[in-house]
């Protein structure tokens, strides 16, 4: 099934058991807009999971700005709330998908197999007069057993062995403003540019004008020019808004696709790590 769900498909099912709705509103200027908009309306029954509290590990000296969690504290939030592998699970934002897929992702690392994100997000929600409600749902605890695809996740030495063998082994893509890959502009991270050898795919492209997903041909002649068969391997600044376009070149056919999580600001956490401007 397509990893992108519409807002109807969604209503249908609304109060079927098995289904968590996980409401993940961010906003990196106001790290707490996300959960006081949750408080005051939400799609009934969903939970909110915030992203620095819960779906992050403490920033370090290494890892990015959104480190992922340790596995076990991982499993250990979505048992609190309830899920567990044989949960469907909806993630929906209200900031064009890339907070959602960041979940959509970690699901999908530890082996979930029925996780969707909800296409054009909270406002188009609200604006189809779909229900909406304050209360915070409250749901039994269950127990989630993690299956980790090891093989979706690479680390910085990963990424600096495909720099430094400049082979073609491997494919870099940037998911940034084109103006932040360039390095003409850094407005959040300490040095601006990118990891020697990626191209350029800003994540919001995956979307089309109306703020909706891509289809699946139409995200085909997107990434035209990767080879299908090449390992790819995505980043942006802190592991976070490249996961849409993760979640996007498996819907378009890549099977080959891994996260570097720490991302551009763990990259620059080594001074002795290149670093490229300009177009490649």
């Amino acid at each position: 099934m397509e990893p992108i769900v519409s807002t109807r498909w969604l209503l249908a099912r609304l109060y079927e058991p098995e289904l968590v709705i996980v409401d993940c509103r961010f906003l990196l200027t106001d790290p707490e807009a996300g959960r006081k908009a949750y408080t005051e309306d939400h799609i009934p029954g969903a939970i909110y999971l915030h992203l620095e509290e819960q779906l992050s590990a403490p920033v370090g000296a290494h890892g990015g700005r959104h480190p992922l969690p340790e596995i076990s504290k991982l499993t250990t939030v979505l048992s609190k709330v309830g899920i567990n592998r044989e949960s469907i699970v909806v993630a929906y934002d209200d900031q064009g998908g890339a907070y959602a897929s960041r979940l959509w992702w970690m699901l999908k690392y530890l082996g979930h197999e029925r996780v969707f994100v909800m296409d054009e997000g909270y406002s188009a929600w609200k604006k189809a007069s779909f229900p909406v409600s304050d209360h915070q749902a409250v749901r039994v605890p269950s127990q989630y057993e993690a299956d980790v695809q090891k093989d979706m996740l690479v680390s910085m030495e990963d990424v600096l062995n495909v720099v430094n063998n400049g082979d073609g082994g491997a494919m870099l893509i940037d998911s940034r403003e084109a103006r932040r890959y360039q390095g003409l502009e850094e407005p959040i991270d300490p040095k601006a540019g990118h990891i020697p050898g990626a191209i350029n795919r800003f994540w919001k492209d995956v979307l089309d004008e109306q703020g909706r997903w891509k289809s699946t041909e139409v995200l085909k002649k997107h990434y035209e020019g990767i080879d299908p068969e090449q390992e790819i391997i995505v980043y942006c600044g802190s592991g976070v808004s490249a996961c849409p376009n993760v979640l996007a070149l498996g819907k378009a056919g890549y099977r080959n696709v891994k996260l570097y999580a720490g991302s551009w600001s763990d990259w620059i956490s080594y001074e002795e790590n290149p670093v490229a401007t300009g177009e490649e």
